[in-house]
């Protein structure tokens, strides 16, 4: 997990937060790290179903960055470079994020600091780390806890049942997706086809900026030649 480019940074923030808000503030302060945990959940939820699942843009250029925000981990679900958001979404989420409590926080506290650093760099952030390392669990063959199994079978119907569904990936996210009607229920589970086209994203394999996209970005997520040919095949 520490060898992608993105989870070091958010380490180091993890562990900023946890000095500014020991040494920063009062008690209390640590109350808002509980609260930066369902927060992170809504961020995860929303930034997975509004960003990463957005229309396929017409413009090579414009889905390349979607291609390598999410839609080549759909495409490619086992290829371990691709299991994680990339640091260029991370880090200016995580900035905008900390600059936007620290702003609020300032209005009404003297402790704006060190509030914005335990609901953002612990909570938040310890939060995305989770769900960074239940993602990467799901999708590697390796012995599971039970809560790891859990996840790994309700993500596997948002790659494999039905990509509109199953948002969430972080333990306890499914309260959001049931709420927001996102969920598959067991019954209708049993029943329902897999959407055509599923592993991309509706689109059919062969579209030529799916092409463009794998060949572009073989060499950066070591996609073989025979991977990409049998990506393209209907």
């Amino acid at each position: 997990m520490l060898s992608h480019n993105s989870i070091p940074p958010m380490v180091v923030a993890l562990c900023a937060g946890v000095l500014i808000v020991a040494f920063g503030g009062p008690w209390w302060v640590w109350l808002f790290a509980l609260l930066g945990v369902p927060l992170q959940m809504l961020n995860e939820y929303s930034l997975h179903r509004n960003i990463f699942h957005l229309p396929p843009p017409t413009a090579q250029w414009k889905f390349d960055i979607l291609y390598q925000a999410h839609y080549g981990h759909h495409d490619f679900p086992t290829n371990i470079p691709l299991f994680f958001a990339p640091a260029w979404v991370t880090l200016p989420i995580l900035v905008i994020n900390f600059a936007l409590v620290w702003g609020i926080a300032s209005l009404v506290s003297m402790h704006a600091l060190p509030i914005a650093a335990a609901l953002v760099m612990v909570g938040g952030v310890g939060t995305f780390l989770g769900y960074e390392w239940f993602h990467m669990t799901a999708h590697l063959p390796v012995r599971k806890t039970w809560i790891e199994r859990h996840v790994a079978g309700l993500h596997a119907q948002h790659h494999f049942r039905d990509f509109e569904k199953w948002f969430h990936v972080s333990p306890g996210g499914l309260v959001i997706d049931k709420m927001m009607g996102t969920a598959i229920d067991r019954d209708a589970l049993h029943s329902k086809q897999r959407i055509e086209f599923i592993k991309t994203l509706g689109l059919e394999p062969d579209d030529t900026r799916l092409v463009a996209a794998r060949e572009r970005f073989a060499g950066k997520y070591r996609l073989g030649a025979d991977e990409i040919s049998d990506a393209s095949r209907k």
